[in-house]
């Protein structure tokens, strides 16, 4: 038998190993154009025009959202450089405090090795890695939300330093607020308060310090409205909270897809991929807990059980959270992402629970939640080593085979174990196999996915003839890196009346766009034009990718093709 302190250090040493990679190599990728270039580009803008009120992406207002986001790069720029690397390297810290929360969540309802079981599995969740190398202001709404809920929890186990940790709490709320909104207020506001009312210790409110928290709060938020106010009136403030917020929660306002009722359900499992699949064992087990203590003379949710009373809270974070989402109009994966700390600490507690009064199925149904990972890792990197072994001539990432083969393998040898009776050590190999996985992936698989980013290849070709008085636009298509690459502002049309214009403008332009779109209006310019280079996109739709599907090329192009050399 494997003593507890031996295997709190074997944990340890796995955690050690699985959040070393959220550091490394942070500017040997280039930009993500889907969200990352605006938290690059903004806080560069600010600094050079030295503005920090009013926030500008390609020199334009960018006031959707608050500031925070761009001062945290900004000061880091500051403080270092201005690079990618740089601005990722906040981005990072934000999913290790993420992965803190989770530890500290698990230990404050169970023991430490509750905790780095909790801590371990989120740090090795594959989308956490993504998400930390390259989506800000996501990473720190979670951040600062899963602080409150760790904040409220451990002012709840630890009552002599209550105060302290209020504090802590509310100034997590004021930085979220900042970060995106009155979300950040809203959602721990509805858990803490239905927390309160399901234990029935509503006055407990006047515990809470809520004017000396509200002052917090606002001493966070307000300057920086105060000064967004003075200088434009409502104008921004009214669009962000109408516009930004009740708008597109109750009508989608600004987006096109729209989701249905079970869309959460699946991004539950995968956000937290692989301890998510805990959630059932840990759900059977609370009502175990519950049926096991209640009685007719018990008051329910005695304050004498603080372990059951946090993985309540827990639940009530979790469900909280996604049901109010699930009502939104305007669903989004990254939405729920504050949950993730709770769903990882709930399985620590699964994970680390041992048997005792009342938990007679906690073996069975462990080797089954072990199983399931087990079978599902095996499954995924089966899949993933078909994929890119069949389509490899079309989709040539270095790497990605081994990743595949290694997760065929370790998750075939984790199953095995689950079903010989093995658990933990089963879940010791799923954490192992996903740790080597997420180094090669960062090592190997992320650089040569650079042949598939067209915006630094087309910059470079675009700098070496660009000249003050030229213009360069992108026509229907979404590359906001390049203005961060070029230093300037872009041209964005989506209008063809309007780009056809300025392409017979007597200026030269340098526009990039689709080479489905080129054909499409070749025709139409009036004006030679001719293509200076094409580089190759990605279509990460699974169907295209298993058909084997051409990739589809980005051009540009130029409307002045005697002044432009190296013509393609």
């Amino acid at each position: 038998m494997i003593s507890d302190s031996k295997r709190c250090l074997a944990l340890f040493v796995l955690l050690t190993a699985a959040v070393l990679p959220y550091l490394i190599d942070l500017g040997g990728s280039s930009i993500w154009d889907a969200n990352e270039a605006f938290y690059v580009e903004t806080p560069r803008e600010m600094l050079q025009r030295g503005d920090f009120v009013s926030p500008t992406f390609n020199y334009v207002p960018r006031l959707n959202k608050p500031v925070l986001s761009y001062w945290i790069v900004a000061a880091f720029y500051k403080v270092a450089w201005i690079s990618v690397a740089v601005q990722r390297f906040p981005i990072a810290l934000g999913a290790l405090t993420m992965i803190l929360a989770a530890l500290l969540l698990a230990r404050a309802s169970g023991n430490l090795e509750a905790g780095l079981w909790a801590a371990t599995g989120l740090a090795v969740a594959p989308r956490l890695v993504m998400f930390g190398r390259r989506i800000f202001i996501d990473i720190y709404i979670s951040m600062f939300m899963a602080l409150t809920l760790t904040f409220f929890a451990l002012s709840e186990r630890y009552p002599e330093r209550r105060r302290l940790f209020l504090l802590l709490m509310y100034a997590c709320v004021g930085l979220g607020v900042l970060t995106k909104g009155p979300v950040a207020a809203v959602l721990p506001a509805l858990v803490f308060g239905m927390y309160l009312l399901l234990h029935r210790e509503l006055k407990r409110i006047t515990e809470m310090m809520i004017p000396l928290g509200l002052v917090i709060v606002l001493a966070i938020v307000v300057p920086w409205y105060a000064a967004l106010y003075h200088r434009y009136g409502w104008t921004y403030i009214t669009s962000f909270i109408v516009g930004e917020n009740i708008a597109r929660y109750t009508e989608g306002l600004g987006v096109e897809q729209r989701r249905g009722l079970w869309f959460y359900l699946p991004v539950v499992l995968s956000d937290s991929f692989p301890w998510s699949l805990c959630l059932f064992g840990a759900a059977a087990l609370w009502v175990a807990d519950w049926r096991s203590w209640r009685g007719p003379n018990t008051v329910p949710y005695s304050r004498d059980d603080l372990s059951f009373r946090i993985r309540t809270l827990l639940w009530l974070w979790i469900v909280a959270i996604v049901a109010f989402f699930t009502f939104s109009a305007a669903k989004q994966d990254l939405y729920i992402f504050p949950i993730v700390p709770a769903v990882a600490a709930l399985a620590g507690l699964f994970i680390a629970r041992r048997d005792g009064p009342g938990t007679s199925p906690l073996p069975r149904a462990l080797r089954g939640t072990a199983a399931l990972i087990g079978l599902l890792l095996a499954v995924a990197g089966a899949g993933t080593f078909y994929i890119f072994e069949t389509v490899g001539k079309v989709y040539a990432l270095h790497g990605a085979a081994f990743v595949g083969g290694a997760g065929a393998i370790g998750g075939t040898v984790a199953l095995m174990l689950a079903l010989f009776n093995r658990t933990r050590l089963a879940l010791v190999v799923v954490l192992v196999s996903l740790v080597t996985l997420n180094w090669v992936f960062i090592i190997w698989v992320l650089p040569s996915f650079e042949r598939y980013k067209p915006v630094p290849a087309l910059t470079a070709a675009i700098q070496s003839r660009l000249s003050d008085d030229d213009v360069v636009a992108h026509y229907n298509v979404a590359l906001p890196s390049m203005v961060y690459y070029l230093g300037r502002h872009i041209e964005i049309l989506f209008d063809r009346g309007a780009f056809l214009t300025l392409l017979k403008g007597e200026k030269r332009v340098f526009a990039v766009l689709s080479a489905g779109d080129y054909e499409e209006i070749a025709r139409e310019v009036g004006v030679p034009t001719c293509v200076l280079d094409r580089r190759p996109t990605v279509n990460i739709k699974l169907k295209a990718v298993l058909a084997r599907d051409p990739l589809p090329d980005v051009l540009l192009i130029t409307n002045r093709c005697s002044q432009s050399s190296g013509l393609r």
